[in-house]
C-alpha cells in the first residue's frame, strides 16, 4: 500500500519543479505587512506552515521573529535556505508533513497562509487541532482563508461559515471587525482574520 505521506510529497515537489505554484506570490504577502503595521504580530516566536519558498519567512526574520518555517515540498525548503541565506537572516526550516511533523514547544502566534487550503476538506479538522496544540494560549492565528467560490481544489474554497465551525468560538476568540481582503495573482481573493487561542 502507497504510503500517504511520501504521495503528498511527491505531489507538491512535482509542483514545484514543473512550475505550477499560482499561489507563489514572487513576494510576502500585503496581509503580513499590515499585521505587522498594525502591531498584530509583534517579534516572538512564529509558526509558519506550509511555508513555501519563505518571502513571509525572510521578512519575519527580519523582523526580529523566531521562526520555525514547514513545508512538505524540499525545493520549497531549498529555496526559503537559500533566501535566509541571501540576505543573512536565521530561522529554523523544517521538511515535514505538516499533519505528521509536531514541534518541541508551543508558539506565540502562526501565520497560516496557504496550508489549510491546500489540504483537502475531510482533513482540516485534524489540521485545525494541531493549530490548536501548537499554539499557547493567547497566541494569535493569523489566518488568510482562500475563496475560491468553486468545489474541489487545491486551493480548496475556504468559505467563512466553515471556518467559524472550524475554529469554534469555544477555542478562538474572533475579532469584531470586518476582515482583512486580500486580492491574489490568481485572480482570486483571501480573507484575513487574527483570532486569539482560548485558554485550555
Amino acid at each position: 500500500m502507497a504510503d500517504p505521506a511520501h504521495s503528498q510529497q511527491t505531489e507538491w515537489e512535482e509542483r514545484y519543479r514543473s512550475g505550477q505554484t499560482g499561489w507563489d506570490r514572487g513576494d510576502a504577502s500585503p496581509a503580513l505587512f499590515s499585521w505587522l503595521e498594525q502591531g498584530t504580530l509583534r517579534p516572538c516566536r512564529i509558526l509558519v506552515p506550509g511555508c513555501g519558498r519563505g518571502y513571509e519567512v525572510a521578512v519575519l526574520a527580519e523582523r526580529g521573529f523566531q521562526v520555525t518555517a514547514v513545508d512538505i515540498a524540499a525545493s520549497a525548503i531549498t529555496f526559503s535556505r537559500g533566501l535566509l541565506a541571501q540576505h543573512g537572516l536565521r530561522a529554523t526550516t523544517c521538511l515535514a508533513d505538516l499533519l505528521e511533523w509536531e514541534p518541541d514547544n508551543r508558539f506565540d502566534a502562526i501565520y497560516e497562509q496557504t496550508s489549510l487550503c491546500a489540504l483537502p476538506p475531510e482533513k482540516w479538522q485534524d489540521y485545525s487541532d494541531r493549530l490548536w496544540r501548537w499554539l499557547k494560549p493567547g497566541g494569535s492565528l493569523c489566518a488568510l482563508f482562500m475563496q475560491t467560490n468553486k468545489t474541489g481544489g487545491p486551493p480548496f474554497h475556504c468559505a467563512v461559515e466553515a471556518m467559524e465551525t472550524l475554529f469554534p468560538p469555544t477555542r478562538w476568540g474572533w475579532p469584531t471587525d470586518l476582515p482583512m481582503r486580500v486580492g491574489h495573482p490568481s485572480g482570486l481573493h483571501e480573507l484575513g482574520y487574527s483570532l486569539t487561542r482560548k485558554p485550555d
